[in-house]
């Protein structure tokens, strides 16, 4: 039964034309009239349409681009296809969206409301989605403050008029089910702001895949059926026990590791061939990767995120890093993902003024925006920013294996006055300056993590004495696994610097560490932060000479490998890399067929390779029963001597930070026996000096509060490891 056309829009229909309608689905679509069946569509680019399967035409309102069709009520099937033919002549054929119900379910809607629903990606965002066997993609997203919301992309040139979405009401969330499209299609939504009529055009904040930059449409993803072959992997990491296990990680930058031979970036399947085989060959347990996380600019390093879901796009698909995953685990390696949740870039694309109002973001710039990072602060007081972070943290984990996140600028998260002038923070509801949602989103997000993925590690970049980082929620701590020692590395990097002449001076800095060593669970980091923006290489801050030079770095890596807590160091770092690190190029590879520079990479092989098998290293790094001064106390000629212990097991390590060889110096020791070298960072190996011990049998002579002592020669700048054989 055909409608005849009319002439006259009602005014829901001009607020369609207007894209300035809340509820489409109350004009579009098939409605009851008076017994029968109304079917208005709205096609902006169409000349004619007609149903699907060579149905009845739809006539044109005139003088709009409106059709509307009145019918039987058994007239049209469940669901309706269009036939319409556009202005070149082209014919498209589709399922009606407006002709579907609502897809997100109360209960999902619920959840994220009250900031609990930790797979929330799976439902926000674009998936491919089917209903009654009619197959295309379900987009929702949330955006409370908008009087309209479109999806915008290729299939409907990007105009917002084509495919305003859903309104579900007070979650805020807006949803739109369109037929017919598959993965790979760009998008964006087209956002008009209720109060000021400001169009917006963002991407998806829960957008799993993002075009290459300069570009920033989202991309529909296919659903991953990646084949994973991890799984003994995942069994055992489950149960793994990383408080008493050796970690040693390398902290790589995978745009600037290694490039190929026209210097563009290395995929993700290239790496997981070149990078793991790097590692493993080096003995490194794990690789911390820079952020990944999608990003507009590559000078950010992936600090400045736009894409919490989407690994980036410059080393490929997310399958293909799904390889590079599945590729570590295979060879023992554990991955752990930088991850940005402290703030987020001013972009217009992305999530800053969300929906014409500061959504994601506290509205008061004194709470909302980091003057230091020209970025903005999330509202960790709202549920649905809490839930945002919390489900990309989970998402990294369940999608793609991760063994931790280490969190970055903790401390910013965590002080209300972090970097701020003295007017320009406002205090807590108790006029402090702790953040008290942030404490609160940090316990749960390590106690959800640590709960769905046992064995997985959570990493603190925290700089300041905040009291019980690594400490249990249980007991008022945040619930971190491990937190960075950044008053180690800056105290040692300090004391390294100085001449060995003035080294008696600065003996504290070497000291003073093992203070609270024990009062959380701490990662010795030498990372990118130490080589970049003026700070010079690691091996350019040793004092003298090129040897005083190479010995000095071969010396502080001994010390980090034989000091308590765990490791990480950053690429190029391993072999004395001698220019400060450059994000925009490869490392310097061409100088490891240089002896000094082979000699440091050597050498970090060797020390890996005995902090594995050797339980006094790793077994008690967070307890003081792991560690005891043979003398912290001889200053003048600036040596210090400690015990490692673990498992029944003991080492004793001697570090000479002069260039002057100490010969007959002895060093008080708790059993008579054999003493072995079973390392000596001054060897030929390395390029050294080659001043080794061997053997040292015990003396019955009292020394140091022992029953007995040792006699060693100490080589210059370089540090030893001994090993007793009990006689």
């Amino acid at each position: 039964m055909k409608e005849k056309s009319r002439n006259k829009l009602d005014s829901e229909s001009i607020k369609i034309i207007e894209a300035k309608h809340h509820d489409p689905f109350s004009v579009l679509g098939r409605h009851p009239h008076d017994k029968l069946i109304n079917v208005k569509v709205y096609l902006p680019y169409a000349e004619s349409v007609r149903f699907g399967n060579d149905g009845p035409d739809i006539p044109r309102i005139t003088g709009s681009d409106f059709f509307e069709y009145t019918a039987q009520p058994n007239e049209l099937p469940e669901h309706y296809q269009l036939v319409w033919i556009d202005k070149d002549g082209s014919q498209h054929t589709h399922y009606d969206p407006y002709d579907f119900g609502v897809q997100l379910p109360e209960f999902d809607r619920h959840l994220f409301a009250e900031g609990k629903h930790w797979h929330i990606y799976q439902k926000m965002g674009a998936h491919q989605h089917t209903v009654d066997t009619i197959e295309g993609v379900l987009f929702t997203v949330w955006a409370p403050n908008a009087g309209r919301v479109s999806v915008i992309g290729d299939f409907n040139r990007w105009d917002g008029r084509c495919n305003p979405m859903r309104s579900l009401g007070g979650s805020g969330i807006w949803e739109l089910f369109i037929p017919g499209l598959s993965a790979g299609c760009l998008y964006k939504f087209e956002i008009l702001n209720r109060q000021s009529n400001h169009v917006l055009v963002k991407t998806d904040p829960y957008g799993q895949q993002f075009e290459l930059r300069p570009n920033t449409s989202s991309v529909v993803v296919q659903d991953s059926a990646y084949p994973w072959q991890d799984q003994q992997w995942m069994s055992s990491r489950s149960s793994h026990d990383w408080l008493h296990e050796p970690m040693s990680i390398y902290e790589v930058h995978l745009g600037s590791w290694k490039r190929d031979a026209h210097d563009n970036f290395l995929s993700y399947r290239d790496l997981a061939v070149e990078l793991v085989e790097y590692v493993k060959m080096l003995g490194f347990t794990h690789i911390e990767l820079m952020p990944i996380t999608e990003h507009p600019l590559d000078v950010s390093w992936g600090y400045q995120t736009t894409g919490y879901f989407a690994p980036t796009r410059r080393h490929g698909s997310p399958d293909d890093f799904r390889y590079f995953m599945d590729t570590c685990h295979q060879n023992n390696i554990g991955v752990i993902l930088d991850w940005v949740p402290a703030h987020f870039p001013k972009d217009s694309f992305a999530l800053a003024g969300f929906d014409g109002s500061a959504l994601y973001e506290h509205e008061d710039p004194r709470k909302g925006e980091h003057r230091d990072w020209g970025t903005l602060i999330y509202n960790y007081g709202r549920n649905e920013v809490r839930n945002f972070l919390l489900a990309s943290a989970v998402f990294w984990m369940e999608e793609f294996h991760l063994d931790g996140l280490r969190v970055d600028a903790v401390a910013s998260m965590l002080y209300l006055d972090y970097s701020r002038e003295e007017n320009d923070w406002l205090p807590n509801i108790y006029g402090g300056n702790e953040n008290l949602e942030a404490i609160a989103f940090f316990r749960e997000l390590n106690s959800v993590t640590h709960e769905q993925f046992p064995g997985t590690v959570m990493m603190a970049e925290e700089s300041t004495a905040w009291p019980g980082v690594t400490r249990p929620t249980w007991v008022g701590g945040l619930g971190f696994s491990m937190k960075w020692n950044m008053g180690w590395m800056n105290d040692i990097l300090a004391y390294m610097s100085v001449d060995p002449v003035h080294r008696r001076f600065h003996h504290d800095q070497l000291t003073f560490g093992m203070l609270y060593a024990f009062t959380e669970n701490f990662t010795l980091p030498f990372s990118h932060d130490e080589v970049v923006h003026g700070k010079g290489s690691l091996v350019n801050k040793m004092p003298g000479d090129e040897w005083q030079r190479f010995a000095n770095l071969r010396l502080l890596y001994t010390l980090m490998f034989t000091y308590p807590g765990k490791k990480l160091l950053f690429m190029g770092c391993e072999f004395g890399q001698g220019t400060q690190w450059n994000s925009d190029q490869s490392l310097d590879w061409y100088v490891v067929d240089y002896l000094h520079h082979k000699g440091i990479q050597t050498l970090i092989k060797a020390l890996n390779h005995v902090y594995k098998v050797q339980p006094a290293l790793f077994k008690q790094d967070f307890v003081y029963q792991g560690f005891e001064w043979i003398d912290c106390r001889d200053v003048e000629q600036s040596v210090i001597s400690y015990r490692r212990k673990g498992d029944n097991q003991e080492l004793i390590v001697v570090l000479n930070f002069t260039p002057v060889v100490r010969e007959n110096y002895r060093i008080g020791v708790p059993e008579a026996g054999t003493y072995h070298e079973i390392f000596n960072s001054d060897s030929r190996l390395y390029d050294g000096s080659n001043i080794t011990n061997g053997q040292i049998v015990s003396e019955p002579i009292p020394w140091m509060h022992q029953a007995h002592s040792i006699n060693l020669t100490l080589p210059p700048l370089a540090g030893i490891i001994l090993k007793i054989e009990l006689t």
